[in-house]
């Protein structure tokens, strides 16, 4: 199956999914990739360390608005890519019929899920960065093929 739109979600929008959503996007500019949160901070944009790692690594995300998860976007994606496994279930609980479609983001690098690094370090937005990046990488090679 060809993938053509992927939905990146975390909790509130604002640190993992638009990470994740910009790198997969730059490694896959065929298949359209957005994001939103299970608990969307709606209309935020991404958190300021979040941003700066980003930034350094040469990902923009100055324009990134938080969405809340619907129906809607779920039901034109293709493919949904969860950060955590709780964001999975919630998926399962209150989307049953988009179940079947989520996988976690780092579904070939462990398949554990991504730490939320909101609110801690600089240096835990770092990891989760390279994390992201390196499951992303993962996404790019099995979507190729």
């Amino acid at each position: 199956m060809i993938v053509r739109s992927i939905l990146v979600v975390c909790t509130g929008n604002i640190c993992r999914s638009p990470i994740g959503e910009r790198i997969l996007a730059a490694l896959c500019p065929d298949i359209d990739v957005s994001s939103a949160g299970i608990g969307a901070l709606v209309g935020k944009g991404i958190d300021a360390d979040a941003a700066l790692v980003a930034a350094q690594h040469g990902v923009k995300t100055t324009d990134h608005v938080a969405r809340q998860i619907t129906s809607d976007m779920l039901s034109s994606h293709e493919l949904v890519l969860a950060m955590a496994p709780e964001h999975r279930r919630h998926i399962g609980e209150y989307f049953p019929q988009a179940f079947g479609k989520t996988m976690l983001f780092d579904k070939w690098e462990g398949d554990h899920g991504i730490e939320d690094p909101y609110r801690k370090s600089a240096e835990m937005h770092k990891l989760v960065f390279f994390e992201i990046r390196k499951a992303a990488e993962s996404w790019r090679r099995r979507l190729s093929q």
